[in-house]
């Protein structure tokens, strides 16, 4: 699973001009899934981006994480991060997961993510959706749970 995790201050995301996730201080994580992924990536992304230390203390230092500040998520489902764009001038997603399998592992890591604490909101599986954020620093990492 690949994740692009972004600090925010504020997040929303709309389904054919309907809002249907919003977040006021916190993280926006766009989420991946590929072929070979399982419940063992979601975990793995489910206990790594909640306490990441990208949050500042009262001195300005990278010490805090979202659970720390009781900050909230705006997970929203991402297939085109395994576009591949070596070749030609159109992305292959064949590197994408199945929908039933992406979906599944999708749902998984934002039951594990509340589990942790951490109110999640999200976007609409498979729906066409308008993002919009508030970037905080710009801080933003990208995590592949393949890479540990």
């Amino acid at each position: 699973m690949k994740a692009v995790v972004q600090r925010a201050v504020n997040a929303s995301v709309t389904v054919e001009e309907r809002a249907v996730g919003t977040i006021d201080h916190g993280l926006v994580v766009l989420l991946g899934v590929t072929h070979e992924d399982t419940e063992e990536d979601a975990r793995y992304l489910a206990k790594k981006i909640p306490y990441l230390r990208i949050f500042e203390d009262k001195d300005g230092k990278m010490n805090h994480s979202l659970v720390d500040l009781g900050g909230q998520m705006l997970s929203i489902s991402q297939f085109t991060l395994y576009g591949d764009c070596r070749k030609g001038r159109r992305p292959n997603f064949m590197q994408a997961g199945k929908p039933d399998q992406a979906e599944e592992l999708y749902e998984s890591f934002n039951k594990m993510v509340e589990h942790e604490g951490v109110k999640v909101e999200t976007g609409q599986f498979g729906a066409m959706m308008d993002v919009q954020l508030t970037n905080s620093g710009p801080v933003t990492l990208i995590i592949d749970s393949k890479e540990r």
